[in-house]
């Protein structure tokens, strides 16, 4: 056979998405996306087993993938991988016989080899490719992964058990990785790594910055946006250098603080435990239109009223233009999970439902300022309803995280970075006409 039709669901966050990307590229040429699994010679399930939410997700979407490929004769091999299976492997086998092969994430450069004996077993063979990576992002930006695991031990996240202790890229492989991104038409690059700032420590060096300016001056490149940035990496020396960068450097500061009390972030065993407002004027000092996004955790274990008070206060004031909040999950496997003073559930899903009020309205306000002012704006994609309307994102508005900024107007089209003046605002997005 010459070609393989290939359906995959990649589940979870954007470096799972990276993996599905070098994942699908080993097929080269011969890749065809089958837009159904009932159309495909192999259905591909990348999973996300990260809190409990994703578990679940991935649990049914497997069962509801499994149930559409039952009847077909013949059957086309699913292959399920990622987080879910690096976490719970051998359970996984037992409960899910419809699966035909299990993948962790550390044996997924097998995944072509694999498949191959898959197709062969069914009389089916495929002809040797040059690996690559398929890029399935919308036209306009591509993630760049530098780093993989993590080397932090918050006693919340299970991600170090799934994905290992920090392994940096090389950087020769990461500036070759973007140069190809770029060659595609990509004009913006999104780095990623569970800690961006830590990159090059597991090799005894602080190797963000000679990365960074590797990337910097690559030609086509005008957006680089760093996402991930733990606290402790942000210091006055790192900052000056983002300073100094400049384009296609993006003020844009993504750093998952989790909570405001000190008390609460020692429990947590956060890599930083100094007042989160001395990061965010840091930041300011160097960034005063710094776009600034971040994370909370509500109802962790022993958050009484008065500490998530000390949060709420913290929001108020630090007015984040981007923030997301989840309630805790005690994941199997965790320290926290075992921890005394454990919340209900209603409590943890209340106060976050407050902490997401109070942020509407900063939101709401801080877009409100840019009514009136011409920005660029990167399109991603055609409305789905509306003719000649697109989606796309100013540089404040990070891919798939983010709200977008709708955009008409005359050579308005996937791909482009185009200027488009801000007609109208609203509590998380924005409606242009280029």
């Amino acid at each position: 056979m010459d070609t393989v039709r290939i359906h995959t669901i990649s589940l979870g966050c954007p470096k799972n998405q990276v993996d599905t990307e070098w994942m699908l590229g080993g097929f080269g040429s011969a890749f065809v996306n089958a837009a159904e699994p009932e159309d495909a010679d192999v259905v591909i399930v990348n999973t996300c087993g990260f809190i409990e939410p994703a578990v679940s997700e991935s649990l049914q979407v497997i069962l509801d993938t499994a149930e559409a490929l039952a009847g077909l004769d013949p059957k086309p091999p699913l292959v399920v991988t990622g987080c879910l299976v690096s976490r719970y492997g051998q359970d996984l086998r037992a409960e899910l016989p419809e699966v035909d092969l299990f993948l962790e994430i550390r044996r997924q450069g097998e995944l072509l080899q694999r498949v191959r004996e898959l197709l062969a077993a069914r009389g089916g063979q495929l002809p040797p490719f040059p690996p690559a990576r398929l890029l399935t992002t919308a036209p306009g930006f591509a993630y760049l992964k530098i780093a993989e695991g993590c080397d932090n031990r918050c006693r919340f996240c299970t991600i170090p058990s799934i994905r290992g202790p920090l392994v940096s890229r090389p950087e020769a492989e990461i500036v070759d990785d973007a140069r190809r991104c770029l060659d595609q038409g990509r004009k913006e690059l999104v780095l990623i790594a569970q800690d961006v700032t830590a990159y090059g420590r597991d090799r005894g060096q602080k190797a963000l910055r000679g990365l960074l300016e590797k990337l910097a001056p690559l030609q086509g490149l005008e957006w680089m946006r760093l996402m991930y940035l733990y606290p402790a990496g942000l210091d006055r020396e790192m900052l000056s250098f983002l300073a100094e960068l400049g384009r296609p450097f993006l003020p844009y500061f993504d750093i998952p603080l989790q909570h405001a009390h000190p008390d609460i972030l020692a429990s947590m065993g956060r890599p930083f435990r100094r007042d989160p407002r001395a990061v965010v004027e840091q930041v300011r000092e160097f960034f005063p239109d710094a776009a600034l996004r971040t994370t909370f955790i509500v109802g962790y274990p022993g958050e009484t009223e008065e500490r998530f008070a000390a949060l709420e206060s913290f929001v108020r004031d630090a007015r984040f233009m981007h923030l997301g909040v989840f309630p805790y999950y005690p994941e199997d496997g965790s320290e926290a999970a075992a921890l005394p003073d454990q919340l209900p559930d209603e409590v943890k899903e209340e106060r976050r439902d407050r902490i997401m009020a109070l942020q509407a309205g900063i939101s709401e306000e801080l877009l409100g300022g840019f009514e009136g002012q011409e920005l660029e704006v990167l399109v991603d994609r055609p409305h789905e309803e509306w003719p000649g309307l697109y989606e796309g994102r100013a540089w404040f508005q990070a891919p798939e995280v983010d709200g977008i900024t709708y955009v008409s107007g005359e050579n308005v089209q996937p791909g482009r970075m185009v200027r488009a003046v801000i007609e109208e605002t609203k509590t998380y997005d924005l409606v242009a006409l280029a």
